[in-house]
């Protein structure tokens, strides 16, 4: 069995890399030959946690995976990381497993990578500026993701921490290398944003429709339960509204379900599936379209789909 950790799957993967795979997952899902059963979630609420099991097999790919992701927003207070994540592949034809790797890393690149592809398909061509929201590890792929799909000039950071985008904005300079700024307020952070990304732990909205430019994209991958949002409902109602899976999206997607229970909003305005954008069954941004959103909760074929990539990379 193959032992990797976090520093050798990172010295394995590219961005570009990533998001290719991400989108290769998204195109064979539309197949309907994926094997992709619900995520199963233990909450701990004794310590504020929840643990999550996502198994998923691609035929085409012949990929086999499963994922044990725990998510613990207290984590930071104690010095450890929100979201700490592990991968166990299987060899589809025997059942044996072939590796067992940590996945932190590689969750935080394939739900970057999402958004790039997400952004691929509905942020406006031109776009040069960003706005990230979370200075943590999440907001650093994503920011990553979107300037790899874009030809991004600049990027402002907001976060309830200052030391944190200072940080973030030191380092993201660094690598992307183009100006990553600091800002004190989301509103500031938006005013000239084409791309707003929100990558946050916040269970109450972190972005109002008002600060956004009239043509933009914005992509929502932070809130992860039923009654937590990072959208106002403004910013949903307005908007070209595409998702990442539909039953994952049913189960926990606050920005979508706390707008339908106000009553503002039905299903039918979700526009569309992610894998329906990436193999043109409908449409991504048209030139008459003005607030673009996408909402993610993570699915298994990420995580299959890159870990599999690791190991291509690897010969084995």
């Amino acid at each position: 069995m193959l032992f990797l950790s976090d520093n050798d799957v990172a010295k394995l993967l590219t961005m570009e890399e990533v998001i290719e795979a991400v989108e290769g997952a998204f195109h064979e899902y539309a197949s309907g030959n994926v094997v992709m059963p619900a995520r199963s979630t233990i909450m701990v609420p004794k310590y504020n946690g929840s643990i999550s099991f996502m198994p998923s097999y691609l035929p085409e790919s012949n990929a086999q995976a499963t994922k044990i992701i725990s998510i613990y927003p207290d984590n930071p207070e104690k010095g450890l990381p929100t979201t700490v994540a592990w991968i166990v592949v299987n060899d589809p034809e025997t059942g044996m497993i072939k590796a067992f790797m940590d996945a932190t890393y590689l969750t935080a690149m394939r739900t970057g990578a999402i958004t790039g592809v997400a952004a691929k398909y509905l942020a406006p061509e031109d776009a040069k500026t960003v706005a990230i929201f979370g200075a943590g590890v999440q907001g650093r792929t994503q920011t990553w993701a979107a300037c790899t799909v874009r030809d991004i000039e600049k990027v402002y950071v907001y976060d309830l921490f200052l030391e944190a985008r200072k940080r973030f904005a030191e380092d993201m300079t660094r690598k992307l290398g183009i100006p990553v700024i600091a800002v004190e307020s989301g509103e500031e952070a938006c005013k000239d944003a084409d791309i707003v990304l929100t990558a946050t732990t916040s269970p109450k909205p972190v972005l109002k429709r008002e600060w956004l430019k009239e043509k933009v994209h914005v992509s929502a991958i932070g809130a992860f339960y039923p009654d937590w949002r990072e959208l106002d409902t403004a910013t949903v109602a307005e908007s070209k509204f595409v998702i990442d899976d539909e039953e994952g999206i049913r189960l926990e997607a606050g920005d979508i379900l706390i707008p339908i229970e106000e009553g503002v909003v039905t299903w039918d305005h979700v526009h569309a599936e992610l894998k329906e954008l990436v193999t043109g069954a409908k449409e991504g941004r048209t030139p008459d379209d003005t607030v673009t959103v996408f909402k993610s909760v993570g699915i298994a074929i990420q995580d299959s789909s890159v870990a599999n990539l690791v190991l291509r990379k690897l010969g084995y």
